[in-house]
């Protein structure tokens, strides 16, 4: 008899932050650096720098900019979002941009641990920002990684433990920090999340599941750290060149504020 699967808890204060996401970070130069420093990193996945056409799977897509740039790409996308404001807003985008992509984007509420029941395997699997909203994010794992066709890839990013404690101490959160409180629990629609992870424990925990991690790299490595909250159009290029030369180096990856692991299955 098989083993019952992990049940998977979300935050509850992950649904009415839509707002909040578009203002605070897509709508900021902190969420421009990512989308670009995302679009850079994708290329070393083969399908996507040799322009071929494959099933690309959004786990936890939020407001829909991920699914819409492989969309634009001429990628088949299946976008999945359980917060019904950011999948509204998703597929709005989806619906402005429509005219862009060679296959309509498919957009599902499912929850993280309805995927299996509902969905194929898909050559290429992205779950951004979702591993930190829940309760127990090891368990999600295998989840994500059964969602993997047997010669697909991942691509995984999730809010990096250490550089919040490290953004806390540069705040002058000392209490925070020496209290080890590193997360938003109990507080209202705040962005923090509730289990920002440790680098090594998710890698091993990929690594447990079959998966050969080829890349590792660190969102957002100065940015967050910066004096100057609003650089010039000129000084943000030049903070996207240095972000990008240093986002893979040991040891500026371990300080960003997201961590981006591409990994394949059945090296």
């Amino acid at each position: 008899m098989a083993a019952p699967r992990p049940k998977i808890q979300t935050d509850k204060i992950f649904d009415g932050l839509a707002e909040k996401f578009r203002k605070n970070v897509y709508g900021t130069n902190k969420g421009w650096l990512r989308q670009e420093l995302l679009s850079r990193d994708f290329q070393q996945i083969p399908f996507i720098a040799d322009k071929q056409n494959i099933e690309v799977l959004d786990i936890g897509g939020g407001l829909g900019q991920i699914s819409d740039w492989f969309a634009r790409q001429g990628n088949k996308v299946t976008f999945t979002e359980p917060a019904d404001d950011m999948r509204a807003e998703a597929e709005a985008l989806f619906q402005q941009q429509s005219e862009q992509y060679v296959y309509p984007v498919e957009s599902f509420n499912y929850r993280l641990q309805d995927l299996p029941e509902n969905l194929p395997p898909a050559k290429l699997v992205v779950c951004h920002a979702v591993l930190e909203w829940l309760h127990q994010p090891m368990d999600a794992l295998p989840i994500i990684s059964g969602q993997v066709e047997g010669d697909g890839w991942l691509s995984l990013m999730f809010f990096n433990e250490d550089g919040l404690r490290f953004s806390n101490i540069v705040k002058g959160n000392y209490d925070k920090a020496l209290r080890d409180t590193l997360d938003g629990t109990g507080q209202r629609l705040r962005l923090t999340p509730i289990s920002p992870q440790k680098p090594e424990q998710v890698i091993e925990g990929l690594k447990q599941q079959g998966l050969e991690i080829v890349s590792v790299a660190g969102i957002r490595v100065f940015t967050d750290y910066l004096r100057d909250k609003h650089p010039s159009d000129e000084d943000l290029e030049k903070l996207l060149e240095l972000e990008w030369r240093y986002c893979h180096q040991d040891p500026y990856w371990r300080m960003g504020r997201y961590i981006h692991i591409i990994a394949k299955k059945g090296m």
